[in-house]
């Protein structure tokens, strides 16, 4: 039978000390240096952001945030200086992040847990002014251009795309589409909404960029507009659609939402890459966050603290995997 052996108080400490760092090699080994988490210009990635964030502050971990464009971010993932974007759309980002990950310096963590949608959308209080929508045929019509039109735009309709660095292609869609519609990029997501948000209460023409999840498709009574189904190969072939002399003649993708990051995440910081990978949230939940700072005007940091307090065993699991 093991008897136990009585040591002097400092030799049974350093023993023990040294026996911690035995049983534990893995987190010995794990580097020090921050982990640099990428964000953009919406509400629903600041919060995504944030959680993940907190998340592996709770498992020790050093947390940066960077703030980087959408697309040009993948410069800085492949070369290591950014280590961790968590959302990349399939809607928008799908191209680049292959482009990224065929690099073999940029790896796809998986899926968010969270289901893209991005599209045109009208208020229904619209359709009677452009009979045949959500058709997008009905757009090609000049009285229809016109309801949708602004002074500025006029006799032309006005489509209010998203900032510019968000890519989704609207205006190579216009042209391809043969569509009497200027687009007009709104310069933040804040001013998106804002815009949205005055047209609804004015009964004002209003055909814009919304996107799910978001608060926005709940709250409104409205539309996405139909456009001829999205394929890769009317990405990239002009004969592939509706127009055999141009690309982007169809919509825009749908699915899911993806985790990616730089490929040395996994051989530096390995718990806290299963963290990442086992992340996972679903739509109702974003909305419901992103509702309670874009229109119940609190925190991101107020409500990632409420979603950590409620989900302690949901988000503790991730970080022992």
């Amino acid at each position: 039978m093991f008897q136990p052996i009585r040591l002097p108080g400092l030799f049974a400490a350093t023993l023990c000390l040294s026996a911690a760092f035995t049983i534990a090699p893995a987190a010995a080994q794990e580097s020090t240096d921050p982990i640099k988490l990428t964000l953009h210009d919406w509400t629903g990635q600041l919060i995504t952001t944030e959680i993940m964030g907190e998340v592996l502050k709770k498992a020790g971990y050093s947390i940066e945030y960077v703030q980087a464009d959408y697309l040009a971010q993948f410069a800085g993932l492949e070369t290591g200086d950014l280590h961790v974007a968590m959302e990349m759309w399939e809607t928008t980002g799908r191209d680049a992040m292959d482009a990224a990950t065929a690099t073999g310096k940029v790896e796809n963590f998986g899926e968010t847990g969270m289901q893209a949608k991005e599209e045109w959308w009208y208020p229904a209080y619209m359709k009677e002014k452009c009979p045949g929508l959500p058709n997008w045929e009905a757009l090609k019509s000049e009285a229809c251009a016109e309801a949708f039109s602004i002074p500025e735009t006029a006799p032309k309709g006005r489509y209010l795309g998203g900032p510019v660095t968000w890519g989704g292609f609207d205006d190579e869609r216009v042209e391809a589409l043969d569509l009497p519609f200027e687009v007009i990029h709104a310069g933040t997501d804040a001013a998106l909404f804002a815009e949205l948000e005055s047209a609804y209460q004015r009964q004002a023409p209003i055909l814009l960029w919304i996107y799910a999840p978001h608060w926005a498709p709940a709250k409104y009574q409205g539309e996405w507009v139909e456009f001829p189904p999205y394929s890769k190969e009317c990405y990239e072939d002009p004969v592939a659609g509706v127009n055999p002399d141009a690309a982007y003649d169809c919509g825009k993708p749908f699915g899911p939402i993806w985790k990616v990051g730089w490929s040395g995440v996994k051989d530096k910081w390995p718990g806290a890459y299963a963290a990442i990978k086992a992340f996972s949230v679903n739509n109702d939940e974003m909305g419901a966050m992103i509702t309670k700072v874009d229109l119940d005007g609190k925190k991101v940091s107020e409500v990632v603290a409420e979603w950590m307090a409620a989900n302690e065993a949901r988000w503790s699991g991730w970080i022992k995997k």
